[in-house]
């Protein structure tokens, strides 16, 4: 399945699922079984993803996919949790060691925005922006302790993420990396949550980012260095994933900051971020 939010012509979300182009709305098919947000929908688990199937089975009618205002696949996941340094050519490319440990940090909720949404930044707190084509999963289900042979288990699906950076903030003395990544509209998802039944092998995937339509980023996720049920047992054994969580899994080479000149975002430009079987998320920047 393809899950998304959308934006109902009174601008409150709801869930749907598309269909030949057509937009389910899965509360309506479902008689009001479930629910119109997409956390409150994942806290049902495999019992939601069933009755979404049934009722994406028996719908009928539906909106053109064209027609809706798409919003990030979940709005208000508890947390953004982010590795960093997790691509064998990134690290490469920086010319620094393997990562013994994976690296993490968090983007705040307040970062997220949707496909078409506006990167946006004031000038006067950062001048250097910068692009990151990522693999994020969601996480389906309440995860502590998990063992990485049933990893795949607490999955929900996955979609693309752009972790967008201040690298002046990132990296510049007195300042520091959380801040850097969670500037509001930092954080674009979507265009959809695609079901992890429909993606057999995620780390088998080709990976890219173009700024105006030029390819930035070209790359495929059998770099990663901690693959995804690593992760989630590493992250598991600390603190608690809940369903809706977001785990974006690192970026590969080809970002600004590393080339020579480094290329930043600017203000006019579209970025876009592909990764195989997810769509594309196009978000255009607008520097205040």
């Amino acid at each position: 399945m393809k899950l998304i939010t959308y934006a109902s012509k009174d601008n409150a979300p709801q869930i749907g699922a598309i269909l030949d182009n057509r937009v389910i709305n899965l509360h309506q098919a479902s008689g009001g079984e479930l629910p119109g947000n997409m956390r409150d929908f994942l806290e049902l688990g495999d019992s939601g993803m069933a009755a979404a199937q049934d009722a994406i089975a028996n719908a009928t009618g539906g909106e053109s996919l064209d027609s809706v205002k798409l919003m990030s696949p979940i709005t208000n996941p508890s947390k953004i949790v982010a590795i960093g340094l997790n691509y064998m050519d990134h690290v490469k490319e920086i010319g620094v060691e393997v990562p013994e440990i994976a690296i993490t940090f968090c983007k705040f909720p307040t970062s997220i925005i949707g496909p078409g949404d506006e990167i946006r930044w004031s000038n006067k707190v950062t001048q250097k922006v910068d692009y990151e084509a990522e693999l994020a999963f969601v996480i389906g289900k309440t995860a502590r302790n998990v063992p990485e042979v049933d990893a795949f288990d607490y999955i929900a699906g996955y979609m693309n993420c752009n972790d967008v950076t201040a690298r002046d903030l990132q990296f510049d003395k007195g300042d520091q990396w959380i801040r850097g990544k969670s500037i509001d509209t930092f954080c674009p998802l979507g265009p959809w949550l695609v079901t992890k039944d429909e993606i057999p092998d995620p780390h088998n995937l080709s990976i890219k980012s173009l700024v105006n339509g030029q390819v930035m980023q070209n790359s495929n996720t059998r770099e990663l260095i901690f693959k995804i049920p690593f992760l989630i047992k590493y992250l598991s054994e600390a603190f608690t994933l809940l369903p809706g969580d977001v785990i974006a899994t690192g970026t590969p080479s080809g970002v600004g900051a590393f080339r020579k000149p480094p290329i930043w975002m600017k203000h006019g430009d579209t970025i876009c971020i592909e990764v195989d079987g997810l769509g594309q998320l196009s978000n255009p920047c607008v520097e205040l």
